[in-house]
């Protein structure tokens, strides 16, 4: 066998045909409906914080912990769907996935104080966390190779459209109403999603009988768990105000609890890796890293790694910018946000039909270098830069980002044998939750020691930090030009060799 053709588990069925039945169609329409509404309400829930803390009587430490809660609970289920997908029906899977969300949706909007608001995040999490890697493999398995990337340009308008709708809804519903209704608007939603799903889903391939290695699961909770909470602590002990005393201990816990966070994850994860490459020669890995015999697959991967860091850390960091150096408003910062959102979900369709035509290359190598020199120009911004400049430069570069994300999803994955698109896409989607962990805790780090470093007036101390973040995040991003060039269209044949 070619070293980038990999083998492993059932082989499930992929459609060859040049259309996709109408029944997969329904089901590929289902899931994103279903991934709409889980990112629509990640997407509301970042701008509910600061009301949070108002009205449940809590620090923004402990507010800090709904969103830290949601993304170690992704760390952790990722890498398990990757088995689950083999080993489940795909019904069974999106009903356990939706209902876990509407559950913890619903416990969310009855949530009486923090505590079990924290534990509704977790329950909505555990949902969240299967519907990427189920999409991504369903779209995999049952379009043919030759339509992939139109299939993976409606992909994007619902990854883009959810995060533009999200901080705009959010903001109305918190001028008006409780912070509850964010939850309550999206629960009717997730209900309508979860009924139609379980009436019209059907099962997608066949399943395997691979045995549940629980040693595995430990190691693979601590590992990526680990790394991501030790992530979230860097920089936890920032502040901007309180006693000298009570900043230097709250900075001493945060830098013991990441160091020993960090430790204990990559201990795990050292040993997750072994365990997998022992199970991986009887197929019963619980993420096969067999994965990585393809190159094309490990270089679109880093690729994806590189922009993950580099886009969450600067949506994360673009907004306090807005607010705290150029004194915008919520409502104002979420406009600035839109047409970039707006932009990436309708250039993805003209992007998915560039990819099947003339493969990633034309879209990768402008679309990088124009993501870097978007980043450099970032590190420019003050002040008094005017609201009209940061629109356009934000729009300009979430294009550039839409002409990185559909062609390394459907590059990465297409490069794997078919049987193998389940733990393919649990590996990407724990790469995009792990990097993107990273990028937000070192730019929000580094934004926090700009402004600590001090400057003529408040707003003016924010805009430096913030061009630190941003250099940081154009520095990174550099290696992408590069690349760019070596990522390749996977052969349109199913099974086929990958040349080198």
């Amino acid at each position: 066998m070619h070293a980038d053709a990999v083998q492993t588990g059932s082989l499930p069925r992929t459609t060859t045909g040049t259309v996709v039945a109408r029944n997969d169609n329904r089901v590929i329409w289902l899931l994103l409906a279903a991934a709409f509404v889980a990112i629509l309400n990640e997407t509301t829930m970042g701008v509910a914080i600061p009301h949070l803390i108002t009205d449940l009587h809590i620090d923004a430490v402990l507010a800090q912990w709904l969103t830290t809660a949601f993304m170690l609970t992704m760390a952790v289920v990722i890498p398990i769907t990757g088995f689950l997908l083999q080993r489940l029906t795909t019904r069974s899977v999106f009903v356990t996935a939706m209902s876990l969300f509407t559950l913890g949706t619903l416990i969310a909007f009855l949530a009486p104080g923090f505590e079990v608001l924290l534990v509704a995040r977790v329950v909505q999490a555990s949902g969240t966390a299967i519907m990427m890697p189920l999409l991504m493999t369903t779209v995999m398995t049952i379009v043919p190779p030759h339509a992939r990337g139109r299939m993976m340009g409606r992909i994007s308008i619902v990854m883009a459209l959810a995060p533009a709708i999200g901080p705009t809804l959010s903001g109305f519903i918190l001028d008006n109403f409780s912070w509850r209704w964010i939850f309550g608007v999206v629960l009717p939603i997730a209900i309508a999603a979860l009924v139609v799903g379980a009436r019209w889903i059907h099962n997608i391939g066949t399943q395997s009988k691979a045995r549940v290695d629980v040693l595995s699961i430990i190691l693979s909770a601590l590992g990526f768990g680990g790394l991501v909470y030790g992530l979230s602590q860097i920089g936890g002990g920032s502040s901007h105000g309180g006693s000298a005393d009570a900043a230097a201990a709250a900075s001493a816990m945060s830098t013991a609890t990441l160091w020993v966070s960090l430790t204990v994850g990559v201990v795990s994860l050292v040993l997750f890796v072994w365990r997998q490459l022992l199970l991986q020669k009887r197929d019963d890995a619980l993420l096969d890293l067999r994965v990585f015999r393809s190159g094309n697959f490990s270089l679109s991967v880093a690729h994806f790694a590189i922009i993950s860091l580099a886009f969450f850390g600067t949506i994360t960091v673009l907004p306090l910018f807005a607010q705290n150096a150029m004194g915008l408003g919520p409502l104002e910062t979420g406009l600035i946000v839109l047409p970039g959102s707006l932009a990436m979900g309708l250039a993805g369709p003209v992007i998915g039909r560039i990819y099947d035509r003339w493969g990633p290359r034309v879209l990768l190598v402008p679309g990088s270098i124009l993501v870097v020199a978007l980043l450099w120009l970032f590190t420019s911004l003050n002040e008094s830069t005017p609201v009209w400049e940061l629109l356009v430069t934000q729009t300009l570069l979430s294009l550039g980002l839409a002409m990185s994300f559909t062609p390394l999803f459907t590059a990465s994955l297409g490069s794997l044998e078919p049987r193998f698109y389940s733990h393919g896409s649990a590996i990407v989607s724990t790469v995009q939750q792990v990097a993107g962990a990273a990028g937000i805790a070192v730019m929000i780090t580094i934004m926090n020691a700009g402004y600590v470093a001090g400057a003529a007036t408040e707003y003016a101390a924010w805009a430096a930090g913030a061009r630190g973040a941003f250099l940081f995040a154009a520095i990174v991003a550099i290696p992408t030009i590069v690349t760019a060039f070596f990522i390749r269209k996977p052969a349109d044949s199913i099974g086929a060799p990958i040349a080198h």
